[in-house]
């Protein structure tokens, strides 16, 4: 058997792709039965969200499901900028780790237990709200410094279209 032959069984057979530029993951099928009711609730999301597929969906509330299984707690909800990861009846977990980063920037020698205070205060959480989110964002990391990245493009953005509005108005009055 040659090894270009060897190569290309490996490929036919492996969950891993390879292109010209780089390589690709491919999902697993599975194949899963669900009841009537969800399969149309299912299809109404997908038609409600264009772009959408019903695999993409399940593979999305499915993961959703299984991290707030393992993070009692937090939830995920929608918005602007996509679902994110939420502290139930309480903020986004990327909002609380910005605030411990801000409070931890200012004083890079404060204490944990004066770092919760803080962080308390400042959020009105609770200690167990608090360790909630640090917990999820020491399992999901990327995820959160993600949405935290996505968050201060937005603001940056906001900021410098204001600024230009701004000397718009003020070159208008004169």
């Amino acid at each position: 058997m040659s090894r270009e032959f060897e190569r290309h069984e490996y490929l036919r057979y492996s969950h891993y792709r390879t292109t010209p530029d780089y390589a690709v993951v491919m999902t697993a099928p599975r194949s899963v039965r669900f009841d009537e009711g969800v399969l149309a609730r299912l299809d109404r999301y997908v038609r409600e969200h264009p772009g959408t597929s019903s695999s993409s969906v399940a593979n999305m509330f499915i993961d959703e499901a299984l991290k707030s299984y393992e993070h009692p707690g937090v939830n995920f909800r929608p918005g602007p900028t996509g679902r994110r990861a939420a502290l139930a009846g309480g903020p986004d977990v990327w909002e609380v780790i910005t605030a411990l980063d801000d409070i931890r920037n200012e004083d890079p020698q404060i204490s944990e237990a004066d770092l919760l205070e803080e962080l308390g205060t400042v959020t009105g959480l609770t200690t167990t709200q608090i360790g909630i989110a640090v917990r999820y964002y020491a399992a999901y990391p990327d995820e959160i410094d993600e949405r935290i990245a996505l968050n201060r493009d937005v603001a940056d953005r906001e900021e410098k279209l204001w600024e230009a509005q701004q000397s718009l108005l003020r070159k208008r009055k004169t």
